[in-house]
């Protein structure tokens, strides 16, 4: 009977431990995004994401913070795309482009002050789920299924609250039409996470 009390309580103290160590959360936000190149207006647009985030505290000082994102980018076609693209781009094609994302970011926060203010950098792997398939004439893929990015920005501890900002930098050409013209996403997230 002792045996079995002793192995109870260190399983839970073990649990406690780890769980000290771990936690998993919502988020949401706003993209605030622009895709670099001669065939889009040079303006940022508003777009948003959703997800969630898991926290690893891996020293005093370092967390990991893998997170899963569905991201929406907002983009507006420049008059130069139907030049460049004569031939192949569908008259009828509407000038406001939406793309939706499903993100993978993968962040290192270092603590500044406290838990209170972090500073988080890491890779961000994006798979394209839903694309326009209206502006080419074939119906074919102008833009490709993958991008991978950079992040850096501050995150804001309030107890379960995570307020992030971050700037997004897109390494990728994610244009699949042809070499012509590089395409290359940047921009701005702002977040607010509740950690559960």
């Amino acid at each position: 009977m002792k045996t079995k009390l002793l192995v109870l309580a260190a399983a839970v103290l073990f649990s406690q431990a780890i769980m000290a160590q771990f936690h998993i959360g919502a988020k949401a936000g706003a993209n605030i995004i622009k895709i670099d190149g001669k065939s889009f207006k040079d303006e940022f647009r508003y777009g948003y994401h959703l997800g969630g985030f898991m926290e690893v505290r891996l020293s005093n000082k370092f967390v990991l913070q893998p997170e899963v994102l569905f991201n929406q980018y907002s983009t507006t076609l420049d008059s130069n795309f139907k030049n460049i693209y004569q031939g192949v781009i569908n008259s009828s094609a509407q000038s406001k482009v939406k793309l939706g994302y499903l993100s993978i970011p993968i962040l290192l926060n270092y603590k500044l002050i406290g838990s209170f203010l972090s500073l988080q950098a890491g890779p961000q792997f994006s798979v394209l789920m839903n694309k326009n398939k209206t502006l080419l004439q074939n119906g074919g893929e102008a833009f490709k299924n993958g991008d991978f990015s950079m992040l850096g920005g501050v995150q804001v501890k309030l107890g379960a609250i995570r307020v992030n900002g971050r700037y997004v930098v897109g390494l990728s050409n994610i244009n699949d039409i042809d070499d012509q013209d590089e395409w290359k996403s940047q921009g701005f997230q702002v977040s607010i996470g509740l950690a559960l």
